[in-house]
């Protein structure tokens, strides 16, 4: 399959999934509801984010942070096709993770230009603790990170034994 094909893919199966469950999350839930999933365990959530992921620089003044974030998910995207291109033709875990990857950060982009900020659906937390809130394009883009790494890390030993021998 060819490489590209593969990445945007996955990456309007990505997008569809977050926008729906954001739009889910939207019509069901008023800004600020929650209901107890699993008590003392998980909620689903409606909040808004007007940083990074998981509430990273989230603060009122958006006015410099969804220009921000909307350039540096452009400039995300276009990295994220620089890697295809020079990627060997064959690595489909690489391919796959830079299309969860342009999923997530096209996902989020949608929300900061139709919303200005974020919309966050999914709460897990313990006693006191709570992780910040997220969604699917959050998750889709800590995945991809991770089989990009393990993709590279692989890669990586690969070339290592094709040298040793």
């Amino acid at each position: 399959m060819n490489r590209y094909l593969l990445i945007c893919i996955i990456s309007v199966i990505v997008i569809a999934l977050d926008q729906w469950t954001k739009w889910v999350t939207n019509t069901v839930f008023a800004i600020g509801d929650s209901v107890t999933i699993i008590n003392g365990f998980f909620d689903l959530v409606h909040v808004r984010n007007r940083g990074a992921a998981f509430g990273f620089l989230n603060n009122p003044d958006t006015t410099w942070q969804v220009t921000f974030f909307s350039i540096v998910s452009v400039v995300s995207s276009l990295v994220i096709l620089f890697i295809a291109k020079l990627a060997r033709p064959k690595e489909y875990l690489l391919f796959t993770a830079l299309g969860l990857i342009l999923g997530g950060a096209l996902g989020n982009l949608i929300d900061r230009l139709l919303h200005g900020e974020v919309i966050d659906f999914l709460d897990f937390y313990y006693n006191n603790w709570h992780f910040p809130a997220f969604n699917v394009a959050d998750i889709a883009i800590c995945i991809g990170a991770f089989l990009a790494f393990i993709a590279m890390f692989k890669e990586d030993t690969v070339r290592r034994k094709k040298r040793d021998s």
